[in-house]
């Protein structure tokens, strides 16, 4: 994405928590980085041309006619999310089936938001209808070029909402478009109703740097719309990277987004010179989040120590170089002080406590819905443990419409018999997010 000029830069900063000191030999070194973003709001080019780009994609397969009030439920959905778009925001909207296509404005371009341009959407989404399968690949495709009309604008941010299982194209197309859409803009996806599959949104969401939630209830997408819409205004800083650099011998094990939920970054290094990897971040509004390093050091005796990295948070700046915004440092100390030495960092023990919660519930319904059922008790009564041991409450009130909690600190579960496919749902959906540890 391009990066417009501003007159003024955002503040950044960059806070490392760590136990720096090691036993002998010891080689592993974690850290969580707080980055927090402020002042981002008064970094838009006013007067350069639109800031931001906003494409909303909304499933009219023919499922969506299945109640009839579906259909509606979104066709308004996404009139409040257009009324939500701040004047001067580049913008169009795609109807999704086995194809796509341009419902507003149309010609392969983005229209501005005003009056006129709001109320011109508004009025081509009552030619939206149910009809034909599911592609979403498709959707993201148009979506792309749509982007590319517009090449000057640097936050480019896509809304996803489906009622179904990606039926109509291939696995490996759908992987295609989304190897050729990362980096390029953002997407956050909504499953309405309880046809559509978790995995398949939270892999969207995951390449594309968004989210993924549920909307069991279609009456309620308006509110969530809204919602969704307001945080994409937000965003004012796009394409920040996590830079890590290594000294020789260190390598870097993974980093993980851990807040405000988990997501695994390792996977999206891209090199950035000797012993450097940039891992995206995606674009930042006024914000904070945390992420969990774990890096891989040289052995050494007691009384050394080292610089294990150097974490740098970069934005890229005209002429296609990488401006520094802040950054912080990750040591290691050996010592044979076993106090020192063995002491976890209480962050670092919070958001390692925080993904395996996730895991466990993401394991748990897998192996129920392969009739595991002594494998899935384990695994959600783990997650009954780990949710009141890390204050996680939202993700312990939903384990509790799965599972009836006989004891939460042993992590003692039994099936409930009554589950709704929408409470396993968006404990699924949600098991990804995170609280925040108390400083």
């Amino acid at each position: 994405m391009a990066s417009p000029s501003a007159p003024h830069t955002p503040r950044f900063t960059v806070d490392v928590f760590q136990n720096e000191y090691l036993a002998e030999g010891a080689r592993e070194v974690n850290a969580i980085v707080t980055v927090s973003a402020a002042g981002t709001g008064l970094a838009g080019g006013a007067g350069d041309g639109p800031a931001a780009a906003v494409v909303i994609m909304i499933d009219c397969s023919g499922s969506m006619d299945s109640p009839a009030s579906k259909m509606r439920n979104a066709r308004e959905a996404t009139a409040a999310a257009v009324d939500t778009l701040r004047d001067g925001v580049a913008f169009a909207v795609v109807a999704g089936t086995h194809e796509a296509a341009e419902v507003y404005p149309g010609d392969g371009r983005l229209a501005v938001a005003d009056d006129a341009t709001r109320a011109g959407a508004k009025q081509a989404l009552r030619r939206l209808s149910p009809l034909g399968g599911t592609a979403i690949g498709t959707w993201l495709a148009l979506a792309r070029r749509l982007f590319d009309s517009r090449p000057d604008i640097a936050i480019r941010h896509g809304i996803l909402l489906t009622d179904g299982r990606n039926e109509h194209e291939k696995p490996a197309d759908l992987q295609r478009v989304l190897d050729e859409a990362a980096g390029r803009f953002t997407v956050d996806c909504r499953g309405v109703g309880t046809d559509w599959e978790v995995a398949e949104l939270q892999r969207i969401s995951a390449a594309l740097l968004g989210t993924v939630d549920i909307v069991a209830e279609p009456a309620d997408l308006a509110d969530d719309f809204r919602a969704m819409m307001a945080a994409a205004m937000d965003k004012q800083v796009a394409d920040v990277a996590l830079r890590l650099w290594t000294p020789v011998g260190a390598e870097v094990a993974y980093v993980k987004q851990v807040a405000p939920e988990v997501q695994d970054l390792t996977g999206r290094r891209t090199e950035a010179g000797p012993r450097a990897g940039d891992y995206p971040t995606g674009s930042w509004g006024d914000e904070s989040r945390d992420y969990h390093v774990c890096l891989k050091v040289p052995a050494a005796a007691v009384g050394d120590e080292m610089l294990a990295a150097r974490i740098s948070l970069v934005h890229p700046q005209p002429g296609g170089t990488a401006g520094v915004l802040s950054q912080g440092l990750v040591r290691a100390v050996w010592t044979d002080d076993l106090a020192s030495s063995t002491r976890i960092d209480r962050q670092v023990a919070h958001y390692t406590g925080q993904a395996e919660l996730a895991s466990s519930v993401q394991e748990g319904l897998a192996a129920h819905r392969a009739g595991d059922l002594d494998r899935a008790t384990a695994k959600l009564g783990a997650a009954v443990r780990l949710a009141r041991a890390t204050g996680n409450d939202a993700t312990f009130r939903l384990l509790q419409k799965v599972v009836d909690v006989v004891d939460a600190e042993e992590g003692t579960v039994r099936f409930r018999k009554d589950v709704s496919e929408a409470d396993s749902m968006t404990l699924e959906t949600r098991s990804t997010k995170t609280v925040r540890v108390k400083r």
